[in-house]
């Protein structure tokens, strides 16, 4: 699933992001897939969608790139 980050604060590495449905989804510190350490406001990224504690929250989240 794609989507794009809609906040992100790189202290606590905690957001949300919109799917290209216009879900939120939350990013949680343990959302970011490897060394990913920072995301910025509009970033387009792709994940896997979970559900914890009643909502929507992203997994092995990764920066989408253009080969």
């Amino acid at each position: 699933m794609q989507g794009t980050v809609k906040d992100f604060d790189q202290s606590t590495r905690t957001g949300s992001l919109l799917t290209d449905d216009r879900r939120e989804v939350v990013i949680e510190p343990d959302s970011l897939d490897g060394e990913l350490l920072m995301l910025r406001l509009g970033q387009r990224v792709r994940f896997e969608l979970a559900e914890a504690e009643g909502h929507a929250v992203a997994r092995a989240l990764r920066v989408v790139t253009f080969d």
